[in-house]
């Protein structure tokens, strides 16, 4: 299961019989705009495709915590660990003040991007310290070769991305604690189904919205309208989102229906 979402939007799971390249290729072939992931391979290159990558920094700082777990008196890695953490202060601060995309670009400018360069220069020092092929060297390696990629949401214009893919790493967790009770699909066929009601629940649950409710209204209008030739039914206005918002204005009291103060 390749997992494509938006932060605060809709989800959708595609389904292939491999983790090679070729998934994500065929997905994303003429998509243009952002796309934020860890440092997996078969993100690299897509070709026929514009994408602005960015880095999940709670990949890197998992290379790291899983180092200082393995040898809890070296004070390096424990010491990377905790200037991660300030990043991610940066972030709560943001979000617990509920600043907009403009706002948080602005404070990580003034806070987070003086914070990496002092990270980056304390990687590259320890990176010369320890043995590359160590968890910590690992860990050193995969954060320079990244880079580029973890700090670009820090700049201005890229206020609405997030400091990590954890929206992504949340919407897998179902699958993966599952996986031995599914394990056998039946066949190829199957698996794009099962990434089709996937996509729904996981959508639901992003913005927010009772998926039963939404399952028990929608249903019955699409078995409705595949009985009745005659009625028309257009998919796109049942998506997860698109119902929300329509049961948000059905739901919004009439003019002649609203008080006026007294």
């Amino acid at each position: 299961m390749w997992e494509y979402g938006h932060p605060l939007g809709p989800v959708i799971y595609d389904f292939r019989m491999g983790r090679e390249r070729e998934g994500p290729k065929l997905f994303l072939a003429g998509y243009e705009g952002r796309l934020q992931s860890d440092g997996y391979a078969a993100y690299n290159q897509l070709s026929g495709t514009k994408l602005i990558y960015f880095g999940c920094w709670a990949h890197a700082r998992r290379k790291f915590f899983e180092a200082s777990k393995a040898d809890p008196t070296d004070a390096k890695s424990v010491r990377v660990v905790k200037n991660i953490g300030e990043l991610y202060a940066v972030e709560s601060e943001a979000r617990d003040g509920g600043l907009d995309d403009k706002m948080r670009a602005t404070l990580r400018g003034e806070r987070s991007r003086p914070l990496l360069e002092e990270l980056k220069a304390m990687i590259i020092e320890v990176k010369g310290k320890v043995l590359p092929q160590s968890g910590l060297g690992k860990a050193c390696t995969y954060a320079i070769n990244q880079w580029e990629r973890l700090v670009r949401y820090v700049e201005p214009e890229h206020g609405m991305v997030e400091i990590d893919n954890n929206w992504a790493e949340n919407g897998m967790r179902g699958v993966a604690l599952g996986r031995k009770n599914w394990i056998h699909i039946g066949s190829e066929e199957s698996g794009t189904k099962i990434a089709a009601i996937l996509s729904v629940l996981e959508t639901c649950k992003r913005l927010q919205i009772n998926a039963r409710e939404y399952l028990a209204d929608v249903l019955p209008q699409l078995v409705f309208a595949s009985t009745r030739p005659k009625v028309v039914c257009r998919p796109a206005d049942l998506t997860p989102r698109a119902w929300a918002l329509a049961r948000a204005v059905k739901a919004e009291p009439k003019d002649e229906e609203k008080s006026t103060p007294g």
